[in-house]
């Protein structure tokens, strides 16, 4: 009885720990959802810190959104994390941050109108 007990414990940490670790891919509608609850955490000015919460906020959802989705968010969260970088003071350095801000802000805005047109359209 006890080895029985013991046998089915274990079988139900085991298929309790898989359902918690399965991730499933979310539809275009849920990922929409989730990404307009975050979308007001955006920061209006780009400051690091409010850049970074909202990168945070963003990164959880880019495992599991939906496969129409997944460009947007990577590219919302690259934009994120490109303005929530230390601005380098190395004059070359600089010109080369600028650059990254610049292709991050370009495929933000791409992102923006494919959201659009998946979530609003």
């Amino acid at each position: 009885m006890k080895k029985l007990t013991t046998v089915l414990i274990a079988a139900g940490l085991i298929a309790s720990a898989s359902a918690c670790s399965a991730q499933q891919q979310l539809t275009t509608a849920e990922t929409c959802d989730r990404v307009n609850v975050v979308v007001p955490s955006f920061p209006q000015s780009p400051s690091q810190t409010a850049a970074n919460r909202a990168a945070n906020a963003v990164r959880p959802i880019e495992s599991v959104a939906s496969n129409d989705m997944k460009p947007v968010v990577t590219a919302i969260l690259g934009y994120l994390d490109a303005l929530a970088e230390k601005e380098p003071t190395d004059d070359g350095k600089k010109a080369e941050h600028q650059a990254k801000l610049d292709e991050a802000n370009s495929a933000f805005q791409e992102a923006g109108t494919k959201y659009g047109e998946l979530c609003r359209g």
